[in-house]
């Protein structure tokens, strides 16, 4: 049974079904997306090992997405297009895709190129930096788990999903409390002093920084964090 995680964007449902169904059947995890502006925020979480992308796509085409995604991640990349020409291939390589399927195509040919191109990866290896996985509900920093609360993880998926963007204590609440609960600023402050203890216990300093008069921020260049 693999244990890698793909994620399949692609704005075709019918064809998204079929190719989810193939990796489901070879045992991935799989996640579908079809806007293109879904796909940063997805990858920035850190649970995906590899990158099923469609060319044409709404919201962020999957040319310039493989390029924004290269710039902060060596997370492997297919490309699928009906562009066949030669000059699209190596335009779609040259922009960081590690492989390049033509539609139309066999789905057990996209299931053998994602096992080719996730055995390029040396077995065993453990993810740099800081990972959320979210199917697992848990954390880790170079593969050790955090052993985050519920409400921890979901604050430092919610940090983290805006680097570099300060967020007020009611942002944070609405995100995080899935009851609707309602909880005093005291609390939220308690969760973040928490979790950054945590962070720093796995080598992560000052990846949290305190926003005077608005809440707090997920550092966009943090140490150890190659996600951002």
């Amino acid at each position: 049974m693999n244990t890698a995680h793909v994620l399949v964007v692609e704005d075709h449902v019918s064809l998204s079904r079929l190719l989810v169904s193939y990796l489901h059947a070879a045992g991935y995890r799989v996640t579908a997306l079809y806007d293109g502006l879904q796909v940063q925020p997805a990858v920035a979480n850190g649970d995906v090992d590899l990158v099923l992308l469609d060319w044409m796509l709404p919201g962020m085409d999957g040319l310039s997405l493989c390029r924004a995604l290269r710039a902060d991640s060596d997370i492997p990349i297919i490309m699928m297009t009906a562009r066949a020409e030669e000059d699209d291939r190596l335009l779609g390589l040259d922009g960081g895709a590690d492989d390049y399927i033509c539609k139309p195509f066999s789905p057990r040919e996209v299931v053998a190129r994602v096992r080719t191109v996730l055995r390029r990866r040396p077995a065993g290896t453990v993810k740099p930096g800081l990972q959320i996985d979210e199917a697992g509900k848990r954390a880790l920093v170079h593969g050790r788990d955090l052993a985050l609360t519920p409400v921890e993880l979901r604050l430092l998926a919610r940090l983290r999903s805006a680097p570099g963007q300060a967020m007020s204590r009611d942002d944070l609440r609405a995100g995080v409390y899935e009851d609707k609960r309602v909880v005093n600023d005291r609390t939220v402050d308690t969760h973040i002093k928490n979790l950054r203890r945590k962070l720093e216990e796995a080598g992560m300093e000052d990846a949290i920084s305190a926003v005077y008069g608005v809440g707090y921020r997920w550092e966009a260049r943090s140490a150890h964090d190659p996600q951002t």
